[in-house]
């Protein structure tokens, strides 16, 4: 053994390591076999003495030796692509990018190195090799030096050489030459831009821009030195700065995995190297032959050494402990180092000099002196990870995991099993910091299940607060969250929780960070109406609001004030809910909000805003009484309008009955008269037409019947409500002192009309059923004479304000309804009243003969012969009617023996019956007697006599007519018996006949010249015919017309039938149906 190698190997072994890296083998050792010859190496590296040097790049591995010659290799290390790059000489250097490749090299013909590039995507067609585009020599000065290191940026916008005499080159702009030139001398002029005479060169590289610094720098590495030259940018073409006082030998200095800073290798230590100063340093001590780069990684090669048992490298000591006779044999270390999460990732010993490292498709090779290729392959991230959880090493896997950008699911994987493993310590503060991080990928029950124990609770809040707080939690989080709250009664947590997060998302304007309803519905079953009404006034959530006051804190006051600034459209749904019971406390301000809803459209302030209407009265549908809802059986108050004890309830003012919308009325037009400049005054007289105000904007006006049902107990509020709705929102009213066309209705015309129309009948229908079924029974007291005259004068009332509706012409109810109400509250008034204005007049008789066989009223039987003849004019129907209840009974025609002879008298007149009816309708009974109609009955007699007789010799003449014409017929039909004409002069001009003449059968003969071309009928009778021809095709139309023969009937009876026989129509054959 040599004097230096032992000198070597002591050092090695006395070297005493600063830290003791944390050590894992991460990669594992495959060694690489020749396609051919499984049991070799790959034939290019057997005669690994002859390789000058090895490169990585994008086409494969790029193998020189020192016959100029260069191959590329692929996958399996197989030489697709060989050419001699120096004839006559060898190899140095090689760097590629973008499939250029740059080469430096001998050759025996030329003393200076020689500069090639070469396009490694398009061949030369005679050799096959790729084409060179460059090839000059590098020769500074007039002395040649050797080069000692070269460097290329990403871009191959420049290209930096290194000389052993301590001078660099730096040729700018070189891919612009390249593109711009075909000649193989053509590059830029290098420029020199460091000298160092006693400090060769070791290393180079390249800072790439990046984001936060588009410049582009070169660091220059010497023995003794590491300086930066600014290549692009501010401060570029000065010269190298010093960024620190160190150096390193050849091949112990290479850019890290980024491209941002330089490593350097030395002896006591790894040095990492900024363009503002040196960075960091990891110590690691021991001889260093080169340092590569391999991804994250940093590959460490040691120069040859003897091993020895008292190494300080534990990866030594194992070789020596595993290796015969190992002290006789050199090795060399390799040591793969992750310099962000500071682990040594692979040590490994080589029995044979490392010649050279490989990184290449993601993997390391290891390339030794006597020709073996071994792999150094990387293992899986997941074994990785498996190796540190076994050894409880979850921080480092955290940053193995941030290093190797893996999905956050991955990391928060590694999060929970780390959680995991505190917890199982007890630590659950540290465990709770673990699992937080995994919210988002870890179901929250995996972790709420472990913290549900009450010596816990602490750590499981933090988790859930931390949930809501990147909105992933659910409703059940949020319920659990603030039971913990409730059940630790921590009410300031709670606060901080509801109104500080709530008060934090309204200014950043985003989402809650919890589910509201769910954190409203836990206050308020834990009892904290407080922070349930605070979230949901804070976020209009107003039927929750409502249901917390009314339902839980039953504070109905501030339920009310709340309504009336909801406005109508928040507060129609929620007092259709409330209604009832906000009546049952608030009555009197309740019913207030429900006028001034239903006749306002704007907001609803202390004194209501009514916005106009113009509602004109049409017939409309017969809408429903909504009485139907309330129990009317139930003990009602007196109304308090005939109670002067009693206060009545909060009327309207009469700004509120009756605004004064003048002021409106001017904001809505102010526009208007606002386009019309003022008249200035003037001398002349000029006409000024004022301009048009817009037509008033429909207006959404809330129903009053969806609000019918809440007045079951408070009927004296019902009364009120509907009639003051009535008068504000339609200007109509029952009120005895009420001047009709005085009221104001709102302004502008509804959004739906029909709508309103039916709210209208149903408003007005509502107050007749109250008007009649009002005041109930009253209870028992002692003052029941009170009691029951107030009763009494609140019962006459109301039946006149229900006369009044029923008589008016403009208020719009239901007749129909009206009827039936009348008729079951038994108001007689009323029911005459509508049978009239309906009509009905044969009801009202009925009516009082019915009253009359009651016996309860006595003036009856006159009532019905006053109602015939105030109505008998128009409907002689009645009288019949009369007549059979005049004479039903002997008292009554005792009493009304000359009403009967009028009436019979008028009956006759006007011939509403037959004698014969008459007669049949006073037989009906043995009431009337034959003495009663018997001279009416004689002057009938005679008369008809005297119509049957002027009948029969009516009948005779058409019977003579008819047998004339038949025997004429007869005559004209005869073939035995000639026609004979007598006549002597025409019948056109009265002239002695003359041949030629025409003689007709119905005995006209005319002059040939009198008669008209082509004319074959005779012209005295053809008229005749006409009109007879006519009336039958007339009669032949009628035969279908069977609504009209119909209608001819209903009117006329018998005699219509009779005139139909006589025109032949009932007897016409239809020509479809003819045989």
């Amino acid at each position: 053994m040599s004097t230096l190698a032992t000198a070597t190997a002591n050092a090695t072994a006395g070297a005493v390591a600063a830290p003791a890296w944390r050590q894992y083998s991460f990669f594992d050792v495959v060694p690489v076999k020749d396609v051919h010859d499984l049991d070799s190496p790959p034939d290019i590296f057997k005669a690994t003495p002859e390789i000058s040097t090895v490169a990585s790049s994008s086409v494969g591995v790029l193998v020189a030796d020192i016959h100029g010659s260069v191959h590329i290799l692929n996958e399996d290390f197989e030489s697709v692509m060989s050419w001699i790059a120096h004839t006559a000489g060898r190899v140095t250097h090689m760097v590629e990018r973008k499939g250029i490749l740059v080469t430096l090299g001998e050759e025996d013909a030329v003393r200076s190195p020689l500069l090639k590039i070469w396009d490694l995507s398009s061949r030369d067609t005679k050799s096959g090799a790729p084409t060179l585009i460059r090839s000059t020599k590098v020769q500074p000065s007039n002395r040649p030096h050797p080069v000692s290191t070269i460097a290329l940026t990403a871009s191959l916008s420049h290209l930096a050489i290194g000389l052993g005499d301590g001078t660099v080159l730096l040729y700018r702009h070189l891919d612009q030459s390249l593109s711009s030139s075909s000649s193989l001398t053509a590059l830029p002029k290098p420029r020199n831009v460091h000298e160092s005479p006693t400090e060769p060169i070791t290393g180079l590289g390249f800072k790439e821009p990046a984001d936060d610094n588009t410049n582009l720098a070169l660091f220059v590495v010497t023995t003794n030195h590491v300086l930066s030259y600014q290549v692009t940018g501010k401060g570029s073409g000065g010269s190298a700065m010093v960024v620190d006082e160190i150096g390193c030998g050849l091949g112990c200095a290479t850019m890290d995995w980024k491209a941002r800073d330089i490593v350097v290798a030395r002896d006591e230590a790894i040095y990492v190297c900024g363009t503002e100063g040196r960075g960091a340093c990891y110590a690691y001590e021991g001889h260093k032959s080169s340092i590569y780069t391999h991804l994250n990684y940093l590959v460490i090669v040691s120069p040859p050494f003897i091993p020895s048992a008292s190494a300080a490298s534990a990866t030594v000591r194992n070789f020596v402990a595993r290796t015969v006779n190992s002290g006789e044999t050199d090795i060399t270390k390799v040591t793969i180092f992750e310099p962000e999460n500071k682990y040594v990732a692979y040590s490994g010993t080589f029995t044979n000099d490392v010649r050279e490292i490989i990184s290449q498709w993601g993997k390391i090779y290891v390339l030794t002196s006597d020709g073996k290729l071994l792999c150094l392959q990387e293992k899986s991230t997941s074994a990785k990870l498996d190796m540190l959880y076994r050894k409880s090493l979850y921080t480092l896997a955290l940053s193995l995991a941030k290093t190797q950008n893996l999905e956050e699911s991955s990391v928060a994987d590694i999060h929970r099993q780390y959680g995991d493993h505190l917890y199982t310590k007890g630590d659950y503060d540290g465990a709770m910091q673990q699992f937080v991080l995994t919210i988002g990928h870890l179901q929250p029950s995996y972790v709420i299940r472990k913290f549900l124990d009450a010596q816990r609770i602490h750590n499981l809040v933090t988790y859930l607060q931390e949930l809501h707080s990147l909105g992933l939690a659910n409703s059940d989080h949020t319920t659990l969250l603030l039971n913990t709250y409730t059940k630790l009664k921590d009410v300031a947590r709670l606060d901080s929780f509801i109104k500080t997060e709530s008060k934090r998302n309204a200014d950043d304007a985003g989402e809650l960070p919890f589910d509201l309803e769910t954190a409203i519905r836990v206050c308020r079953q834990a009892g904290y109406f407080e922070h349930a009404s605070y979230l949901a006034k804070k976020y209009e959530r107003h039927e929750d609001y409502l249901r917390i006051q009314i339902e839980d804190a039953e504070n109905y006051g501030d339920a009310l004030t709340y309504l009336r600034k909801l406005g109508p459209e928040a507060a129609e749904s929620n007092l259709a809910r409330y209604g009832r019971a906000m009546l049952n406390s608030l009555p009197h301000e309740t019913t207030q909000l429900l006028i001034d809803l239903c006749t306002s459209s704007g907001p609803l302030g202390l004194e209501a805003e009514e916005p106009a209407s113009a509602i004109t009265t049409k017939p409309v549908a017969p809408a429903p009484s909504y009485l139907s809802y309330l129990a009317l059986n139930r003990n009602s108050a007196i109304l308090p309008t005939a109670s002067p004890d009693t206060p009545p309830p909060p009327s309207p003012s009469i700004k509120t009955v009756k605004p004064d919308t003048s002021s409106r009325r001017d904001s809505l037009h102010e526009p208007s008269r606002a386009s019309t400049p003022p008249v200035a005054p003037s001398t002349t007289t000029a006409v000024v037409h004022p301009a048009l105000p817009p037509p008033p904007q429909p207006v959404k006006r809330l129903s009053p019947r969806i609000y019918f049902a809440h007045f079951v107990d408070h009927m004296d509020q019902f009364i009120f409500f509907l009639e003051t709705v009535a008068l504000r929102r339609w200007g109509q009213s029952v009120d005895e002192k009420y001047i009709p066309g005085s009221g104001s209705p709102l302004e502008g015309p509804p959004a739906d009309e029909e709508a309103d129309k039916m709210d209208q009948v149903a408003v007005w229908n509502t107050l007749l059923e109250l008007y009649l079924s009002l005041p109930g029974p009253t209870s028992t007291s002692k003052d029941n004479n009170r009691g029951a005259s107030k009763s009494s004068l609140v019962e006459t009332t109301l039946r006149e304000k229900a006369m009044r509706l029923l008589m008016s012409d403009t208020i719009p109810y239901d007749p129909t309804h009206a009827l039936i109400l009348c008729s079951t509250r038994g108001y007689t008034d009323g029911l005459v009243l509508l049978w009239e204005k309906m009509g009905m007049y044969e009801d009202v008789l009925r009516f009082w003969m019915d009253k009359h066989k009651e016996g309860s009223t006595p003036n009856a039987s006159h009532q019905v012969v006053g109602q015939l003849e105030k109505y008998g004019e128009e409907n002689p129907h009645l009288y019949p009617l009369v007549l059979r209840f005049l004479t039903s009974t002997p008292e009554l025609l005792a009493k009304h023996q000359k009403d009967v002879k009028g009436l019979l008298e008028y009956v006759d007149e006007e011939g509403i019956l037959p004698p014969l009816g008459v007669v049949q309708l006073l037989s009906r009974n043995g009431v009337a007697s034959v003495g009663l109609v018997k001279e009416w009955l004689i002057g009938r007699i005679k008369e008809s006599r005297s119509e049957i007789q002027n009948d029969r010799e009516l009948i005779n003449s058409y019977r003579l007519e008819t047998a004339a014409k038949l025997k004429q017929v007869q005559d004209l039909s005869d073939p035995e018996h000639p026609r004979v004409f007598h006549v002597t002069r025409c019948s056109t001009c009265a002239g002695q006949l003359d041949l030629p003449s025409v003689h007709f059968m119905c005995n006209h003969s005319y002059h040939q010249r009198c008669l008209a071309e082509n004319d074959t009928e005779c012209p005295n009778c053809a008229r005749e015919h006409g009109v007879i021809r006519e009336i039958r095709r007339n009669n032949e139309r009628l035969t279908d017309q069977h609504d009209v023969f119909l209608s001819e009937v209903r009117e006329n009876g018998f005699e219509a039938v009779a005139a139909a026989f006589s025109r032949g129509v009932l007897n016409v054959t239809r020509p479809d149906v003819a045989v």
